[in-house]
């Protein structure tokens, strides 16, 4: 039995000690008012309280009572008094007629019934008012404390804020009143605070309440309906604040009221929350040895924060520059509790470091998010695109064969379709390096490449370029005004790729849903007028052409590709035969040459060639690839 007795549970235990007394008094003045008969003065002794209060506490702890903060007790917490007053009742009843049973005169069963109600109600009602004091509203109901807040929704999420702003005046909100599209609801009250009507009514509710701002409490709503909640509320010139989206909550702390935060462009791009396969998932990870290269970049620190929850044996984390590294090192440990985390400065173009790796860590599982990836940059750097993108992704390949790896997951882009670019047209060798490899017969390791768009926050990405250039006055620079990009979360995008992971199917390419593609025209508008601003007026937007390299329109397909549906509804995995091993390997030993020589302008014309015509193996003579893990 755990009796946790600390200066802290001290007041719990005297308070219920004096319940457990006064229920016992009370049920016999009860019983007998006004006069209690002589011959029940025994059981009024020092010693029958004594052994009341030895039972029933100890029954108490035995229940879990003084685990709990008072000021947290639950409906789930007011039944489990109910089951430990009732059970210390029936176990107290017969040891105390055992012990005391004096001249055989047995204490009536209706003493027992009313020291049962008494005792229950005092318990009660004493957590109930603890909390109740502890809650209570600070200063007359009618002063404001802070700003005056709506609330948009009335669930969980809201119910949990109304709860801390009433409780903690520091926050400097006052909630009068809630906005939910359940009609049933309007006019009900949560926590004293009435439901004032739907979304429908908003615009007429913030004109007649006048609120200091909008509170979007509703964590799974979707972009559209933040967009139309932000229209309303910018028109009625009310600032709108919001809790973040479900990947974002799950991903970290769930203090709700330290996530208020104003709205951003990405919760208006936000879609319909992820549901992965955790059974799948944490059946190839848990208890694995499991190598990140990249760990310090926008994917590769956020695959190891997901990883890390999966239970590895330890997680690899390489990468080339040492802040980034330290940084996601020193965030699983001091942020997320995960000490089993291996920071190695290597480089992945090196083979002799990377055997040294593989060799003293002996991974079971490879994720490769290594690369660089800025298409401007690196039409300026071809020999290191290729480098670093192609010969590093050979590199890491061959040495996960010779080390026996269990699995291989590349990250690859949507760029690597139709190559324009010099990054696009290394990623596509990158693919088929995947392709090649999954497809040998002497090779265990399962190869998958899972390609998708633009993630939202990376570094380098737009969303970060048009913040610097809205807090500078503008203007915003557009490439071109039809420009379309397709766009995911980081946390939604790795959590498919951990996904692709578990769906394996050698040599695959999986391509994620990324929905609908988003004009970057659109995305500047709204991030304008989500700073307070007008586009064109305050802020005026530039339009600068297309950089070398650049598409206007992304794609996920090529032309001819098919696709085959997986296990899961926003996995795809590509139809398509892999090059042919032999031309590829003479290919790659080409490139290497030519970047070794340094000949810039070779490397380049050699690069196109090889990406527009591969030589593919014939479609008759590559079997059909599992789609699922029990292929």
């Amino acid at each position: 039995m755990r009796f946790p007795i600390t200066r802290h549970r001290l007041p719990q235990l005297a308070a219920d000690l004096a319940i457990v007394v006064a229920a016992w008094f009370l049920a016999f003045q009860l019983r007998f008012d006004p006069d209690i008969p002589v011959f029940y003065d025994r059981y009024y002794d020092a010693e029958i309280f004594a052994l009341l209060v030895a039972i029933k506490l100890s029954v108490f702890a035995l229940f879990g009572f003084y685990n709990r903060w008072w000021r947290y007790v639950s409906t789930r917490d007011m039944w489990r008094a109910v089951l430990g007053v009732t059970a210390a009742s029936l176990v107290a009843n017969p040891l105390v007629f055992t012990f005391f049973d004096v001249h055989r005169v047995a204490v009536p069963r209706m003493i027992w019934v009313l020291d049962w109600l008494v005792c229950l109600g005092f318990v009660a009602s004493s957590r109930l008012l603890a909390r109740t004091i502890i809650e209570r509203p600070q200063g007359s109901s009618l002063v404001a404390r802070g700003k005056e807040v709506i609330l948009v929704g009335a669930g969980d999420a809201a119910q949990l804020m109304l709860k801390e702003m009433l409780r903690t005046p520091a926050l400097g909100y006052t909630p009068i009143g809630l906005i939910d599209d359940d009609r049933r609801k309007k006019n009900l009250r949560l926590n004293g605070i009435r439901v004032l009507g739907t979304s429908d009514e908003l615009a007429q509710i913030l004109r007649d309440r006048r609120p200091d701002e909008l509170l979007i409490a509703i964590p799974s709503a979707s972009g559209d309906v933040r967009q139309r909640i932000v229209e309303i509320a910018r028109a009625e010139k009310v600032p709108v604040k919001t809790l973040p989206g479900l990947n974002e909550l799950i991903a970290g702390d769930l203090d709700l009221a330290e996530q208020i935060r104003p709205v951003q462009v990405e919760d208006l791009l936000g879609r319909e929350p992820v549901e992965v396969d955790l059974e799948a998932i944490h059946s190839y990870l848990a208890g694995k040895v499991v190598l990140v290269t990249g760990a310090g970049g926008s994917i590769g620190s956020e695959l190891c924060r997901q990883i890390a929850r999966a239970d590895p044996q330890r997680i690899v984390l390489v990468d080339q520059a040492e802040g980034a590294l330290f940084d996601i090192e020193r965030e699983l440990v001091d942020e997320r509790g995960f000490s089993a985390g291996v920071p190695v400065l290597a480089d992945v173009r090196d083979p002799n470091r990377m055997g040294q790796v593989f060799e003293r860590y002996r991974p079971q599982v490879v994720f490769h998010a290594a690369a660089y990836k800025h298409v401007p940059l690196l039409e300026a750097n071809p020999l290191e695109s290729v480098r670093n993108n192609v010969l590093g992704t050979r590199t890491v390949a061959d040495v996960a064969i010779a080390h026996g790896v269990e699995r291989f997951v590349l990250i690859s882009t949507d760029k690597a379709l139709n190559p324009h670019s010099i990054y696009g047209q290394s990623k596509t060798l990158c693919e088929w390096i995947i392709g090649s490899h999954g497809d040998r017969d002497d090779v265990p390791t399962r190869f998958v490449a899972v390609r998708f768009g633009n993630v939202l926050n990376s570094a380098g990405s737009v969303i970060p370029l048009f913040r610097r250039q809205i807090e500078r006055g503008g203007p915003l620079t557009v490439t071109d005004p039809e420009m379309t990009r397709f766009f995911m979360t980081i946390p939604e995008a790795v959590a498919l790729v951990i996904q692709a992971g578990a769906i394996g199917g050698r040599g695959r390419i999986m391509v994620l849903d990324m929905g609908e593609p988003i004009r970057i025209l659109d995305l500047a508008r709204n991030m304008i007028r989500l700073s307070g601003k007008e586009p064109d007026r305050d802020i005026e937007i530039s339009f600068i052409g297309a950089r070398p390299g650049e598409k206007v329109h992304e794609e996920l397909f090529a032309e001819g590709e098919t696709w085959q549906p997986t296990s899961h509804p926003k996995i795809v995995a590509l139809d398509v035969a892999p090059v042919d091993r032999a031309w590829l390997e003479q290919a790659l030993d080409e490139l290497e040459a030519l970047v070794h020589s340094g000949d810039t302008l070779e490397l380049v014309g050699r690069l196109a060639r090889v990406a527009r015509k591969p030589k593919r193996l014939e479609a008759d003579a590559v079997e059909a690839a599992p789609t699922s893990e029990s292929a």
